[in-house]
């Protein structure tokens, strides 16, 4: 081959070659306008997931605390009437596994301002702070401020000597909007009390979440969901108020931000790190 031919062909070798390197390197194009708004619904929708994830804990903690089933202490221990126009039924009375049956009046408000109707059943394998143990939780026509509840919430203890810990999955998980519109939710999560364990009382418990979750439109949209900063949720207060979830969408992320603990309805998402949007949490 003649020099001038070879010196074309190896430009033309060159041009091709990085040509197709910078194809491969060029950044993914930004997702669409109307794609970020569904992962900023979809993030919100999670929010609402969790404040009634842990209204369930609530629920659940309560009832068991009502009927002297958490275990681990032996008096009594107070009941502070916190499922207020709810009627509690516990079968049988000896032995396990029970079943926890608690039907909701919605004619009334419970003190922590929560408006609830329907049958919440509950099946447990022992006391609730007894290792190994577990709950499921199911719903019967369950209405939370007029969002339906659907789906089976299962608690298993993990505690070792010396610390409370539980494993909360959720399966089937929908909620439906009081205007018709629903999402489906599941997740696995993991649970630490943090704060008082010692105590036989709720008032001063703390707990710290971690794990993963998905949420779906009714359009069949799935944004999944890593806590990067463990959520922290005070029995006391009556939303989660501290912690940060990352959603991965297609080519960008959200970051929901509880807060930095103060017990309030206040949270904020942020879009690959444009100017955070304010949300007030159920």
């Amino acid at each position: 081959m003649k020099p001038t031919k070879l010196l074309l062909a190896l430009s033309l070798g060159l041009f091709t070659f990085f040509t197709s390197c910078k194809k491969e390197s060029t950044p993914v194009t930004t997702d669409s306008d109307a794609v970020i708004e569904a992962t900023f619904e979809l993030s919100t929708d999670n929010a609402t997931s969790d404040f009634m994830l842990e209204d369930d804990n609530d629920v659940l903690m309560e009832a068991a605390e009502d009927r002297n089933l958490l275990g681990n202490f032996a008096p009594p221990i107070e009941s502070h009437n916190f499922l207020a126009c709810a009627n509690v039924t516990v079968t049988p009375q000896n032995g396990f596994p029970k079943t926890i049956l608690i039907r909701f009046d919605s004619t009334c408000v419970s003190p922590r301002g929560i408006v609830r109707k329907g049958v919440v059943r509950i099946v447990i394998s022992d006391t609730l702070r007894r290792s190994g143990s577990t709950a499921v939780m199911t719903f019967e026509n369950y209405f939370v401020n007029n969002f339906k509840r659907e789906g089976t919430h299962t608690w298993t203890n993990t505690s070792l000597p010396g610390g409370k810990s539980w494993q909360r999955k959720i399966q089937g998980g929908k909620i439906t909007a009081p205007n018709g519109r629903f999402w489906l939710h599941e997740s696995i999560k993991d649970i630490v009390q943090t704060a008082g364990v010692s105590t036989p009382g709720l008032l001063d418990d703390v707990f710290s979440v971690t794990g993963n979750a998905s949420v779906t439109n009714a359009q069949g949209v799935t944004r999944t969901a890593t806590i990067q900063l463990a959520l922290q949720k005070k029995y006391i207060c009556h939303n989660i108020d501290k912690g940060r979830i990352r959603f991965q969408g297609p080519n960008h992320f959200a970051i929901l931000d509880y807060g930095d603990g103060a017990c309030d309805r206040v949270a904020t998402i942020s879009i690959n790190g444009r100017p955070p949007r304010t949300i007030l949490l159920p």
